[in-house]
């Protein structure tokens, strides 16, 4: 054996052993919390830079390759960890969903088709249930990450009326209608998404009229509600993507460049005292001064919203924002 192939088997065995290690210890934590969806690895050695998530009985894992090694070839060490993941959570290749995440130039909304059909399955989260999808994208339909906030939410929701901006699949609505919220509103642009958001609502017995949905985009509903609001609210998520466009728009989405004007036109749609959570996942990002002036008080709640099966500190930040009573 050579010496690089000695250090590939002992960077193996790291790997191996971390996962044996962490799926151990985050499987009893999920099993506390009432998850069967979470992260059993989280690129924790830099030489295997895998995010390994079980979705009850399967196995969602992404590749994140450095430059380097995109150009060297990843097979062999593709091969190795799935054989590593298969054999450590006694999950059979089938139901292993194996996806790469490659850097993207900026100006790209969206991550293209990665995988291969569809895997369509229910999964829980403190005491509520979600539709994933763990084929075709590299969104599973579930932002896990967010888990603490949607808590959050639903500990704040009774008899608030909620908004949902970029609400995605809806989790954040799911949870402010379990929390008791008065009505919701959640807004995208992608009927897709609503129509899924329709479906989480409807698997948690929480179909009702008093909680809305509405296609349209995001940022321009609120610039042009903020000019004469027709209702406030009491509760909003804000969690915008980094980048957006769409023929479907008026122009593109940049977090960076257009949250201050996003922000500032939130605030003229918040009942006194009502509550903003904003988060992104921008790296990089800068809450600008000027985006949160007019609030009451401006509280960053990251690294206390990543919750602990998510090792990387960078994942997202977030704040809650308090509107003048």
């Amino acid at each position: 054996m050579t010496t690089g192939d000695a250090g590939s088997a002992a960077a193996g065995g790291m790997f191996e052993n971390r996962l044996r290690k962490n799926a151990r210890h985050f499987r009893k934590w999920a099993r506390a919390r009432g998850l069967t969806a979470f992260r059993v690895y989280d690129r924790d050695i830099p030489e295997y830079p895998f995010a390994v998530d079980l979705y009850g009985e399967h196995v969602h894992l992404v590749e994140y390759p450095r430059r380097k090694a995109l150009k060297g070839g990843l097979e062999e060490q593709r091969a190795e960890v799935l054989a590593a993941v298969s054999t450590v959570l006694e999950v059979p290749e089938a139901r292993i969903h194996v996806k790469t995440h490659l850097p993207q130039p900026w100006g790209r909304s969206q991550y293209g088709r990665v995988g291969q059909g569809t895997e369509r399955l229910v999964v829980e989260e403190q005491g509520l249930k979600f539709w994933v999808n763990l084929g075709d994208y590299l969104d599973t339909g579930l932002f896990m990450d967010h888990r603490v906030t949607r808590a959050r939410v639903r500990d704040e929701a009774r008899g608030k009326s909620f908004l949902n901006l970029f609400c995605y699949t809806g989790a954040f609505t799911v949870y402010a209608a379990a929390g008791g919220a008065s009505r919701t509103l959640s807004v995208d642009l992608s009927n897709t998404y609503l129509d899924w958001a329709e479906e989480n609502l409807a698997l948690n017995g929480l179909s009702h009229s008093r909680h809305t949905l509405l296609r349209g985009d995001a940022l321009a509903w609120v610039l042009a509600q903020a000019e004469a609001p027709e209702e406030t609210f009491d509760l909003v998520v804000c969690d915008p993507p980094s980048f957006s466009t769409s023929k479907k728009m008026q122009g593109t989405f940049n977090v960076q460049r257009d949250h201050v004007k996003m922000l500032r036109a939130l605030g003229s749609l918040l009942s006194p005292g009502g509550v903003l959570y904003f988060s992104t996942n921008f790296l990089g990002f800068e809450l600008k001064d000027t985006a949160v002036r007019d609030y009451a008080s401006v509280d960053e709640l990251t690294p206390g919203s990543i919750p602990e099966d998510f090792q990387r500190e960078h994942i997202h930040r977030c704040w809650r924002l308090v509107a003048p009573r």
